[in-house]
């Protein structure tokens, strides 16, 4: 299922479309900070030793950054500018996918878990991708 047909996505962060903050509009925000809050939820039940306490704060860190990169490059004055953090948000998820594959293959996540996360993420590059042509073309 399309994570913009699920019904639930936007029920725990729903948005008006009257928002003082634009960015916050953006359907691709959105699922970014649901992405990030599911990778929080993920990362606060992993059972690990503690010498790994770093690559789940970079875990964290990836996560948590595409949702702002989004907001900060909406904020800034030109689309030229927007688009470049779109891109360090895109790098950003991609970051988060690598890390997400270290996580599986040591079996600190289950693969079900993984694939969800990793389908959350397909959605969200095609909609990086698609906003960032329509501000460049």
């Amino acid at each position: 299922m399309s994570a913009l047909n699920n019904p639930n996505l936007n029920k725990k962060f729903e948005i008006s479309q009257n928002n003082k903050f634009s960015f916050k509009d953006l359907i691709v925000w959105q699922m970014s900070i649901k992405f990030a809050n599911d990778i929080i939820d993920i990362t606060e039940n992993l059972n690990t030793t503690k010498h790994h306490f770093r690559l789940i704060e970079q875990m964290e860190s990836a996560a948590t950054s595409i949702p702002m990169n989004i907001a900060e490059g909406k904020g800034r004055y030109s689309k030229k500018e927007f688009s470049h953090f779109l891109m360090i948000a895109r790098g950003s998820l991609y970051e988060t996918l690598t890390l997400l594959e270290i996580f599986k293959f040591r079996s600190w996540i289950s693969v079900n878990d993984y694939n969800k996360l990793e389908d959350q993420a397909n959605e969200i590059a095609i909609k990086l991708n698609s906003l960032n042509k329509s501000l460049i073309s």
